[in-house]
């Protein structure tokens, strides 16, 4: 019997590579439903809006979805090894007054806060992935003490909103290029670039065997520690990057400017279609998933329907998002066995 069971590994770690068939590959990360109900409200939001589509309105709803789609992509690396990062709150909070207290002036001082928040971010990950990966510890527990360390430490750093964005910062990073392309999309345009690219490697490839079956992995011989370890502090870095933009988008420090994240973030990569059993799903879907949100508010705000009741749409559309994703996946399911 023991003999058998790491033959039995090597087979479910090798069927995970095994090409999938035309459904599953199209609607399997939740992209393809995303992306219609993307739509719809799009095709709502032109009808109830008269300036919907100019320049202003859509650069205005990039920059604001950006944070929370920077936010979403890193929590979606670690969803994607069965994990949950709750520091999420925590880590945009502190890096956005770090940035808004420590940035500079002009363009070294935009590199200056970038490079804070991303260190800032990276060092929370990295001690939270090697105290999952490589201590065991529930990854709930853990990233809540980290948020609330955060939190802490942001309330230290800057009691109170302030601090000093410069206006380099402020308007270069909610302009748009040659009066056209918002900043924000071709940062999230780039975002997902690099993740196509790590999808593609062998760190990528492991992401996935991890979360899907993290035996089976072991025993085919990813090293399931150091995907999770760089999972987490990839994941900080991203959260830093939203940190960031947040304080460009509201020209100021907050200590407390994370805590919506916290439930956005998951909301978004929930209907964005990752599986939070893990091994399924990507960033695509996620930053999809918060400019719906986002698109979302705008919707029911040009529609007169009262903000009270924004949190209440935002979960029947995450249910539908879901439940859709659901009856694909089965269908596709019973589609590759019947194959």
């Amino acid at each position: 019997m023991n003999q058998a069971r790491p033959s039995s590994g090597r087979s479910r770690a090798a069927a995970m590579l095994r090409p999938e068939p035309l459904s599953r590959r199209l609607l399997g990360d939740g992209t393809t439903i995303i992306v219609v109900i993307l739509a719809v409200m799009t095709v709502i939001f032109a009808a109830t809006q008269s300036d919907a589509l100019s320049a202003t309105v859509i650069t205005d709803i990039f920059n604001n979805s950006l944070p929370l789609a920077l936010a979403a992509a890193g929590g979606t690396l670690v969803v994607l090894t069965r994990g949950f990062d709750l520091s999420v709150a925590g880590v945009v909070s502190l890096t956005n007054v770090l940035v808004a207290v420590h940035g500079g002036d002009g363009p070294w001082g935009a590199l200056q806060g970038v490079a804070i928040a991303m260190a800032a971010g990276a060092g929370v990950g990295a001690i939270n992935g090697y105290l999952v990966a490589y201590w065991n510890l529930q990854s709930i527990a853990l990233t809540l003490a980290s948020m609330i360390v955060c939190s802490g430490a942001a309330l230290l750093i800057l009691d109170a909103p302030g601090g000093n964005v410069s206006d380099f910062m402020i308007y270069t990073m909610t302009d748009r290029i040659h009066g056209i392309v918002p900043v924000s999309l071709v940062i999230a345009a780039v975002t997902y670039a690099i993740w196509r690219v790590l999808r593609r490697t062998d760190w990528g490839v492991g992401l996935y065997a991890t979360g899907a079956d993290e035996t089976a992995a072991v025993l085919a011989g990813v090293p399931v520690k150091r995907i999770k370890l760089v999972a987490y502090m990839l994941a900080g870095v991203c959260y830093g990057l939203a940190g960031f933009m947040l304080s460009a988008l509201t020209s100021t420090g907050t200590p407390n400017a994370g805590e919506p994240y916290l439930l956005l973030v998951f909301a978004a990569i929930a209907l964005g279609g990752t599986s939070f059993s893990g091994g399924r799903g990507g960033v695509a879907g996620s930053i999809l998933g918060a400019l719906t949100l986002t698109l979302l508010q705008k919707v029911l705000f040009s529609t007169g329907v009262s903000s009270f009741y924004t949190g209440i749409f935002q979960g029947v559309v995450m249910i539908a998002a879901v439940v859709v994703a659901v009856f694909f996946a089965r269908f596709s399911s019973r589609e590759e066995v019947h194959a």
